[in-house]
C-alpha cells in the first residue's frame, strides 16, 4: 500500500516511547486491539478529529514494510483504508520524529515523506 504510515501521538507518549523504547498504544489503541495509524493523506484529518485542541504533538514516520504481517490495512472513516499495527511499536521502527501543532493543518494535509528539508529529527 503505502511506503510510509504516520502516527500522531501527544509529546508525554513520545517521551514514555523514548524511555522504554516500545510503544503499545493509547488507552483507544488498547482497547481496540492495534495500534492506529494514518497516511499521508489521512494525518491532518486524524489530527482534525483527534487532536483538533491539543498543542505540540509528535508525528512518527515508520516505513510500512518492514512491519510485516502484523501491518493490517483495514476500512474505517467512510470505507478508506487505515494502516493497523497488530504489535507494540519499537523504538528502532520509527524512522523520523518531528513536533507539530494540531492545529497546523496546512503542514498536516501535505504531510511530506521524511526527509532532511522538511526538519524531521531522524532516529538512527
Amino acid at each position: 500500500m503505502e511506503p510510509w504510515i504516520f502516527r500522531l501521538s501527544p509529546v508525554a507518549d513520545w517521551e514514555r516511547f523514548r524511555e522504554t523504547g516500545r510503544f503499545d498504544g493509547s488507552a483507544a489503541d488498547r482497547a481496540d486491539g492495534f495500534i492506529h495509524f494514518s497516511t499521508a493523506a489521512q494525518v491532518a484529518a486524524t489530527a482534525l478529529r483527534h487532536y483538533a485542541e491539543a498543542g505540540p504533538l509528535v508525528l512518527l514516520a515508520v516505513a510500512a514494510e518492514p512491519l510485516g504481517d502484523a501491518l493490517a490495512w483495514e476500512p474505517s472513516r467512510g470505507g478508506a483504508l487505515f494502516p493497523h499495527l497488530y504489535a507494540d511499536l519499537r523504538l528502532d521502527q520509527v524512522a523520523a520524529v518531528r513536533v507539530v501543532d494540531g492545529r497546523d493543518f496546512a503542514f498536516l494535509a501535505r504531510c511530506p515523506q521524511p526527509s532532511e528539508t522538511e526538519a524531521w529529527t531522524f532516529i538512527r
